[in-house]
């Protein structure tokens, strides 16, 4: 099978269930008179006066930048706490009661608290959004760093590697994919943070547009504000399956050689 046949195939099985759904919508929805659900010939056209190119700068480019950082910041955090906690067993052991206390903490319930002490603009956007996605990237950073072959750290004694370079080339590629597991679920709760501290923080961003179209019964934004919310997170999604697959490149390689030879 050629590459080029390959990706049809593979674009076809993952956009036929979506393609069916909206066309069932947009068949069921056509004569509506409903205030609460517009037909979607409506909300595409409304859709496309006010994300091409006004609010997709204003509301849709600023979440996206909130969420980027704020994910950044909560990946460089815990990879490098979940490192150290994990190389250091009764370090891990003294904070684990804190580390899962903070973990079940939701994100709404820490927004008051945010606003109390950093305001309601974009520091305390961020820094939200960083904090929910810091627990779930350092739990399995440390369980990724703790299930090391043993073996590979008597190996990396014998031939007397730094503690540098153990970390680099021996622990990090063998956490590597239990950290990025991680990553795709602090990168869906940071979507969430994402909108949650958009809807009570300062003007501004997808969460305040949908909250404020709704406030306002403009209900056709609003459905149009939550297309947009799953188009980002869609696009997150794949974006992130291209860098994992890219950086574990080595690592589905190994598995499948393994799995050939059973």
């Amino acid at each position: 099978m050629s590459r080029t046949l390959r990706v049809v195939t593979a674009v076809a099985r993952e956009l036929w269930l979506p393609v069916l759904l909206v066309a069932a919508w947009w068949w069921l929805s056509a004569g509506s008179t409903s205030l609460y659900w517009p037909p979607l010939a409506e909300i595409t056209d409304r859709f496309v006066d006010l994300w091409f190119f006004e609010h997709l700068v204003e509301d849709a480019l600023p979440s996206v930048i909130r969420l980027v950082s704020g994910f950044g910041i909560g990946f460089a955090v815990a990879v490098v706490l979940g490192l150290a906690l994990g190389s250091v067993p009764a370090l891990e052991d003294a904070t684990r009661p804190l580390v899962e206390f903070m973990r079940a903490l939701p994100s709404v319930a820490l927004l008051p608290i945010m606003m109390l002490l950093l305001g309601t603009d974009d520091d305390m956007k961020v820094i939200t959004i960083a904090f929910v996605s810091t627990w779930p990237i350092l739990l399995n950073t440390v369980e990724g760093v703790r299930s090391v072959d043993p073996v590979l750290h008597q190996v990396a004694a014998g031939y007397r590697l730094s503690a540098w370079h153990r970390i680099r080339h021996l622990v990090v590629p063998a956490a590597m994919p239990q950290i990025f597991a991680g990553a795709r679920v602090a990168l869906s709760m940071s979507v969430v943070a994402m909108v949650l501290t958009e809807m009570v923080g300062s003007p501004g961003g997808l969460g305040y547009f949908v909250l404020d179209s709704q406030r306002t019964f403009d209900i056709v934004a609003m459905w149009t504000g939550l297309i947009v919310l799953g188009l980002i997170g869609y696009a997150a999604n794949k974006t992130f399956g291209l860098v994992e697959a890219r950086v574990l490149a080595w690592h589905r390689g190994s598995t499948k050689q393994k799995e050939d030879q059973r």
